[in-house]
């Protein structure tokens, strides 16, 4: 399995799928799964690391390293510990400071997160989707551009278009083996334009997904993200991957049952954020089959249920070691 994205979303999927990722008496066939990750933030405690040490961001890396580690509660918290006060120190995490600090010591980004996923001992491999500095240009609706995550995911204007700078970013060779070899290739769920779409963007990362004989599947979001996607029904998601990757190669369309608590769906209407809507038949004219189920949690927060997640990614893992051999 293959789960590709960035932010908390990418961590709620494979916090749900460590548990598959581990022999036991439930799963005695451990599933084989890699995460490969946006590494474009430019903000917070990952974006002055960026600036002041010139690392790759980490906190991606550091939510996706916390969710497939073996000791969750422990581990997991010191690595998403985060400093309440200290000149310099106030607004890090624990975990980012240890991934640039071994940056430094490995020499490279990609080496420094294996080192850190051994610590952690977490239940597969992770990769950033490049070793590149990259940094997210988008086009918006009247034309302007705007440079850097941060900025965009604060635009109220609709995005056009996503870019790179540099254009071209090398991916990691390990991480186009892992495509190739998938059954399953996930992406989401998670901001569209800057934790999903990013990863598509680098060089080599699009032809590898169209290329392999899994299935693919995107996760839709629950909500809208204003500014980002506000307005955006599924199609609308679904049409966006495909047009940044150079044309159609999704199989399956993932949506979401469970209404939203009315509570919470007015805080978040309050914020200009309403529940995507999940407009079926118009997925179904695209050739994309669809997954439905209760995923959203009943929380405070609108969040992809980890369990009910990874429960469809199996199965949909399942079909593809079927297509794979040649049983469907």
């Amino acid at each position: 399995m293959v789960a590709i994205g960035g932010g908390h979303g990418l961590a709620a999927l494979l916090e749900g799928l460590k548990d598959y990722a581990r022999t036991s008496e439930a799963a005695p066939a451990a599933v084989d799964l890699t995460a490969i990750v946006t590494v474009t933030d430019d903000g917070g405690s990952s974006g002055r690391l960026r600036r002041e040490f010139d690392v790759l961001p980490p906190g991606d890396i550091r939510n996706c390293l916390v969710a497939l580690s073996e000791d969750a509660a422990l581990l997991g918290r010191l690595f998403q510990y985060r400093f309440q006060a200290g000149r310099g120190l106030k607004g890090h995490s624990f975990g980012n400071l240890f991934l640039t600090a071994l940056t430094q010591i490995m020499g490279n980004f990609p080496d420094a997160v294996k080192v850190s996923a051994e610590v952690l001992k977490i239940a597969g491999r992770i990769y950033p989707a490049t070793a590149a500095r990259v940094v997210l240009e988008a086009t918006l609706a009247d034309g302007s551009k705007v440079v850097g995550e941060t900025r965009i995911s604060r635009s109220r204007q609709r995005i056009r278009r996503i870019r790179l700078i540099p254009r071209h970013a090398p991916p990691l060779a390990a991480a186009l083996a892992a495509l190739q070899e998938a059954d399953v290739i996930t992406l989401g769920p998670g901001s569209l334009f800057t934790s999903v779409i990013p990863n598509l963007l680098v060089d080599g990362i699009a032809a590898a997904i169209r290329g392999s004989a899994g299935v693919k599947a995107y996760f839709v979001n629950l909500m809208w993200q204003p500014g980002e996607t506000t307005e955006f029904r599924a199609s609308d998601h679904i049409r966006a991957v495909h047009q940044h990757a150079g044309g159609k190669f999704l199989d399956y369309a993932v949506v979401n049952l469970r209404p939203i608590l009315p509570a919470v769906r007015k805080r978040y209407a309050r914020q200009e954020a309403l529940p995507v809507e999940n407009d079926v038949d118009t997925i179904f004219k695209m050739g994309i089959k669809v997954v439905a189920g209760n995923l959203a949690q009943h929380t405070d927060k609108v969040r992809h249920d980890p369990a009910a997640a990874a429960a469809v990614a199996i199965k949909l893992a399942q079909e593809g070691r079927r297509r794979r051999n040649g049983q469907l």
